[in-house]
């Protein structure tokens, strides 16, 4: 089934927007949206065509049309996720007003540091680098096997011109990385630097994003999530009401199908709590609910889930820092969870007769999304062998943890230094490391849990300091 969306630039939509959005879908006689995993809006069932004057300068795209791609950011994570200093929300914001056109291309601009947007999905992957304004770039055009690093950092302000040179070119030429950087030289005024190391991605396990939490002293946000990803008009409407009461100017959606508002003022909490109260709203799956990414509108994607999860449930299975992707059978390489259940295709000779599906199961090299290398682990399984193979995997995963870091060059992985001790909040599964202590409490690095003052709670769910386990203490 083909679906209407609406292109969301980085993930980034005001609540007045998003209001007339709903207003057109009530409008189109539909009662609920769904969002996509490039950030961007899905009407679930069809769409007529609108006239520009209703559409305003909302961006949609008709099955029928190939017109652009939507910029994915991390925007999403800053503030509340781990994240380099200098990259502010603002920035993101300034940096993604300068798109002025529809992309042609995938274009992602990310913080490695964070793990809830993925770094390297794009055909243009701007990633943060530690220099101040500065970004790598990686490069996977449509048409080629790898991908490749563009030899110099790009500044802040230099990203979407550079963007749309590379996109000029490569309209007009098949090219290889050395000719692209010559000719976007020649043509553009930059402000480039040397890549002085190589791009590093730490590896930190998946973030729970959901429910209520705390964002520096007065301030909360939200993350919402429906296991459906069906979301009702009527309570977005009623949402983007309460946004413009509290005055908060962005509403965040994830490639995770959920979304995330974040500058709830500390004494208007109750009056959130309230609203989600009343309307039934469910802010607390487990992690086994969240670390799912699914194609949309796909009814056997949701029910295989569905039961996985159950099965993971039943049997106590901690999925934490992972996350698991369904999918259709697919090898160009765009996956981005660190298990993938790929559901083969049925011979066509085949297809009238009824023949229970088989799946392949392939894990990232480390369990890691953003090494973009997968290992088929089983293939051609029956459905119900899947949980089996996941709860192996959950087990390898536990066994491996904290052995290796990624470098994004050729490199042979290197040993990661031993960690320092890291506790678990038992609520809502956020981690305090000692290596990087908590700057939203004022906490610097080194800290020792155990040094902490006894006044001290979760900086997401606020639960004491005696509601942490420790996770793993390796001996210097």
């Amino acid at each position: 089934m083909e679906l209407t969306r609406l292109i969301v630039k980085g993930g980034v939509i005001s609540p007045g927007e998003l209001r007339e959005v709903i207003d057109i879908a009530l409008e189109e006689g539909l009662d609920s949206i769904s969002f996509g995993s490039r950030q961007d809006i899905i009407f679930p069932h069809g769409f007529k065509s609108l006239d520009k004057t209703t559409l305003g300068k909302h961006h949609f795209v008709y099955p029928d049309q190939k017109s652009g791609n939507n910029i994915v950011s991390s925007y999403v994570s800053t503030d509340i996720f781990r994240n380099t200093n200098w990259l502010t929300g603002n920035r993101f914001l300034y940096i993604l007003e300068e798109f002025k056109e529809q992309p042609k291309l995938k274009v992602n601009i990310t913080d490695p540091k964070q793990q809830l947007v993925p770094l390297f999905t794009g055909h243009i992957n701007f990633i943060a680098s530690e220099h101040e304004d500065y970004w790598y770039l990686y490069i996977r055009l449509p048409q080629w096997e790898k991908m490749q690093v563009y030899p110099v950092l790009i500044y802040s302000w230099d990203l979407a011109k550079t963007y749309y040179e590379i996109e000029k070119i490569t309209d007009e030429t098949a090219i290889d990385i050395e000719l692209l950087f010559t000719l976007v030289s020649e043509a553009l005024d930059t402000n480039n630097r040397t890549i002085d190391k190589p791009l590093k991605v730490p590896f930190y396990p998946f973030p729970y994003y959901e429910g209520m939490n705390r964002m520096g002293i007065d301030q909360y946000w939200l993350g919402l999530y429906w296991r459906n990803n069906l979301y009702d008009l009527d309570f977005l409407k009623e949402m983007c009401d309460l946004c413009f009461e509290c005055k908060i100017g962005k509403i965040c959606i994830t490639p995770w199908k959920s979304f995330i508002i974040k500058g709830i003022p500390k004494d208007r909490k109750l009056e959130w709590e309230k609203f989600l109260g009343k309307r039934g709203i469910n802010v607390r799956h487990s992690l086994l609910e969240l670390n799912w990414h699914l194609p949309v509108a796909m009814e056997w994607a949701l029910n295989l889930k569905t039961f996985l999860v159950r099965t993971l449930d039943q049997f106590d299975i901690s999925t934490y820092g992972l996350n698991f992707g369904i999918a259709e059978y697919n090898r160009d390489g765009h996956y981005f969870t660190s298990i993938v259940i790929e559901k083969n295709e049925l011979p066509a000779a085949l297809e009238s007769i009824k023949i229970r599906d088989t799946y392949n199961v392939l894990s990232a090299k480390n369990f890691d999304p953003n090494t973009r290398e997968y290992i088929v682990h089983s293939q051609d399984i029956d459905k119900l062998e899947l949980p089996t193979i996941l709860i192996e995997l959950s087990r390898k995963y536990f066994e491996e943890l904290g052995n290796s870091t990624i470098e994004t060059t050729e490199n042979p992985q290197k040993k990661e230094k031993p960690q320092l001790d890291i506790y678990q909040c038992q609520e809502c599964l956020t981690l305090y490391n000692s290596e990087y202590g908590d700057e939203t409490q004022g906490i610097p690095k080194g800290i020792l849990f155990e040094n902490l003052p006894e006044t001290y709670c979760c900086s997401l769910c606020e639960a004491p300091k005696s509601n942490f386990k420790i996770l793993e203490a390796v001996e210097h």
